[in-house]
């Protein structure tokens, strides 16, 4: 009896690794179209924040591809594509409080028209990734890693389209520079959470098979 029970969790396991495949090649696909959209706007709108989100689209759709490659392996390679993740995360968190200080130095005002149409967009295109993983919210730091990024980006897209706003009431260029910061942060934040959950379940694995 327990052996039919040990096939049956086996067999949930395989369904569920065969969703998150499939879930994960679609965010893929999003994420790599909405990039090449989202950089080739962010320079006719000069906007630091959608600079921010294309270049995140980007380390979303090498992340998911790590992610893909490394289904399967054990746990141990797992967290560690998982730890990866987090440190280009953070990395990426810090080149945007970078560009936020560069754009505001050369006093760029950027374009509220652009900036909030592409918001739309990319909202839209995170919200139907975020749905399509929130089921993995609560898996390994893998599958987590995966969720956190979409749920930022959709959160992200909101505060674009609050920046375009405020760039429109204000004629100024802080709104742009203000979401920009709250981006990086948010980023940052993911990922320490992402390197801390990957460095417990690398030494869980160590201590489980040494």
């Amino acid at each position: 009896m327990s052996g039919c029970c040990d096939h049956d969790d086996i067999d949930k396991a395989d369904l569920q690794i065969k969703s998150f495949r499939r879930a994960l090649w679609a965010v893929l696909l999003i994420n790599g179209v909405m990039f090449v959209m989202e950089f080739s706007s962010a320079f006719f709108a000069g906007s630091v924040s959608l600079q921010a989100d294309a270049l995140d689209f980007l380390g979303d759709t090498v992340t998911y591809a790590i992610t893909l490659l490394a289904m399967g392996y054990s746990l141990q390679t797992r967290a560690r594509v998982a730890l990866f993740k987090g440190l280009s995360l953070g990395v990426l968190g810090l080149w945007v409080y970078g560009q936020a200080l560069y754009y505001i130095l050369t006093d760029q005002i950027p374009s509220y028209e652009i900036m909030g149409l592409m918001g739309v967009i990319a909202f839209f295109a995170n919200l139907g990734s975020a749905l399509l993983l929130y089921r993995y919210r609560v898996g390994d730091s893998n599958m987590q890693s995966v969720w956190l990024c979409s749920r930022n980006d959709a959160i992200g897209n909101l505060a674009i389209i609050v920046a375009a706003s405020g760039v429109f009431a204000t004629g100024s260029a802080w709104p742009d520079f203000a979401v920009a910061t709250v981006m990086a942060t948010l980023a940052v934040t993911a990922s320490l959470r992402i390197i801390r959950l990957s460095l417990r379940e690398m030494r869980a694995e160590v201590h489980e098979h040494p």
